[in-house]
């Protein structure tokens, strides 16, 4: 008679939030292993803490106080008896201090090594690494640049259009992309600020721009004991503001030498950086035919549930495999089969430059059928805010091939009904019927900007809703989330803290010479002091929102005075400030 194990199954605390805290959640308990969830305030009530087995709180809204403190996340993990961690995605994800804090805490790390993240999240380092092993490469800088100057120096011996791009993160964060040599410093300034704010470190390198290019990617999984494997190819090409919204595996329309130049250069990357995890080597792919290594993401992309439908593999889970000093399940290329197509659903507005559109989802009805995948991060009732990334979903179809994916994509589109919050929906619906992106396939970086016409109409959202029949709330003992149900219009005892509701009432007129919120989010920066004399139409501050930073504009020429500080939070329409004539 065999012993039986008494290893106990491991306890992962997922470092994230919303549709990826959940997608790793569901990997874990298929796996065998136990969840821990951690939540802001504003996330009290999400779906990934209601489904995993264990939900901690991270006191506080801002993500700088939450999800991005390192500190706060380790004494979690502790008092919740985790062993392991997954970043997921975004945030703390590709921050080698944040993997050196869990190892040192004597957790395990799910994802590369501390080292690894370090050397190819500095993209001038991975720039570097890609010479040595003769990947493709466009001009650019061999290090960080450290003044509007040297741009300009670089434009004037290479050409415009060029990128000014943030050494550390991804995301399409702190890139800036300059088409004339006097808009150079205002960008250079404008990229430094948004990688500052967005990974802790403000330094950017500079490289020539391929005009109107593909974004091709290669999803890469390896292990401890050597094996790199190329999983699939992915085309990302559809984005806004370098924010990807249409992915598709395999890549499409690739000649067998490109494809076969993108699989050799991503496994001989991560081959020389002794990679172990999954991540994903970025390129660019000009219309002129030039490919270009644009960078390496160190973590688990969004998108990665396209290669799962194309390969049969799952990579959350190779990643737990990998974690424990496992092998990968596969130690050579998946054969491909079929096409996948995702959507991300976010909550904007594309009739409006898609902003976003914080609130509460009123109505959330999924599409289904044959090959219809849904990850997401929310329900019917569930809020978004403006905090956070506006991501609520991705609508993931699978088919033998692309025309059929196509076809169930515009079904699924057409089922898929949200109230109460904005939604992309009906981009994708005029996408996934435009000829550039369905026949010919000349969609590139920047065609929502330059190419994209469909006349989508403003989405109209209803006023908030009254007060339910049960208000909600939590308590939490020893960091521990529980939930009370109390009964609607509930008074509170004198002296206690009152019981919040949602106010129904915004709609009211600003203030002549008002400058307002053009949405939900923090004042990013004020780009003009108070008491000083602006004109109509200047941009006088910057707001950030769901990774989006926006213009505040001056209605009127007059004396500035500012009422909401950098750094604090303004519902849309909000007064920030007063420009008298």
């Amino acid at each position: 008679m065999s012993a039986v194990s008494t290893v106990p199954p491991h306890k992962v605390l997922v470092a994230n939030r919303g549709e990826i805290a959940v997608r790793i959640i569901r990997a874990c308990n298929e796996y065998g292993f136990t969840s821990v969830a951690v939540y802001a305030d504003p996330d009290a009530n999400s779906l990934h803490c209601r489904l995993a087995d264990e939900a901690w709180a991270l006191p506080g809204s801002s993500p700088a106080e939450t999800y991005l403190n390192i500190e706060q996340l380790i004494a979690v993990a502790r008092r919740s008896e985790a062993t392991m961690v997954h970043p997921g995605y975004g945030f703390l994800s590709e921050r080698a201090e944040f993997a050196r804090a869990v190892e040192a805490a004597g957790l395990i790390w799910i994802g590369p090594r501390p080292e690894t993240i370090e050397q190819l999240g500095d993209k001038v380092q991975a720039r570097k690494i890609a010479m040595a092993v003769g990947a493709p490469l466009v001009k650019g800088t061999p290090d960080p640049v450290s003044s509007a100057q040297e741009v300009i120096r670089f434009a004037d011996e290479n050409g415009l259009p060029v990128a000014i791009k943030a050494a550390f993160g991804g995301g399409g964060r702190g890139l800036k992309v300059a088409w004339q040599r006097e808009e150079i410093a205002t960008l250079y300034q404008s990229a430094v600020s948004e990688a500052q704010t967005a990974f802790g470190r403000g330094e950017c390198y500079v490289e020539q721009y391929l005009n109107r290019p593909r974004h091709i990617e290669a999803q890469v999984i390896a292990d401890e004991q050597g094996h790199v494997v190329v999983v699939g190819t992915r085309d990302c090409s559809l984005q806004r503001r370098n924010q990807k919204l249409v992915e598709e595996a395999p890549a499409p329309f690739l000649s067998k030498e490109i494809e076969a130049q993108i699989v050799s250069a991503a496994q001989a990357i991560c081959q020389r950086a002794g990679y172990r995890s999954a991540g994903t080597v970025e390129f660019l792919l000009g219309e002129n035919g030039v490919l270009s290594f644009l960078e390496v993401n160190t973590r688990l992309q969004v998108e990665h549930p396209v290669t799962e439908e194309t390969s049969g593999i799952d990579l959350v889970k190779e990643q737990l495999r990998v974690a424990q000093g496992l092998p990968l399940s596969i130690t050579t290329p998946p054969a491909t089969r079929g096409h996948a197509i995702e959507l991300r659903i976010n909550a904007e507005d594309p009739a409006k430059g898609f902003l976003p559109v914080p609130g509460t989802i009123t109505r959330f009805d999924l599409p289904g059928g044959p090959g219809v995948r849904i990850d997401s991060g929310v329900t019917q009732g569930d809020s978004i805010s403006g905090f956070y990334d506006s991501l609520m979903a991705k609508l993931v179809i699978w088919a033998p091939d692309r025309d059929q994916a196509l076809a169930r994509a515009r079904q699924a589109v057409k089922a898929f009904q949200i109230d109460g919050v904005a939604s992309v929906l009906p981009f994708h619906e005029a996408v996934l019927n435009a000829p550039d992106f369905t026949q010919t396939f000349t969609v590139h970086t920047r065609w929502i900007e330059t190419d994209f016409s469909a006349d989508l109409a403003e989405q109209v959202r209803p006023l908030p809703p009254g007060n339910p029949p049960l208000q909600r709330c939590w308590i939490e003992i020893d960091g521990r989330r529980h939930q009370l149900a109390l009964p609607a219009g509930f008074q509170a005892a004198p002296g206690s803290a009152p019981v919040a509701r949602e106010n129904t009432d915004n709609h009211q007129a600003a203030p002549q010479g008002a400058v307002t919120a053009p949405i939900s989010g923090i004042v990013q920066r004020w780009l003009k002091n108070a008491g000083e004399t602006v004109n109509e139409g200047e941009t006088l501050a910057v707001m950030e929102a769901m990774k989006m930073e926006v213009p505040v504009l001056a209605s009127a020429s007059g004396v500035l005075a500012i009422q909401i500080a950098a750094g604090e939070n303004c519902p849309q329409d909000g007064v920030l400030g007063t420009v008298t004539p």
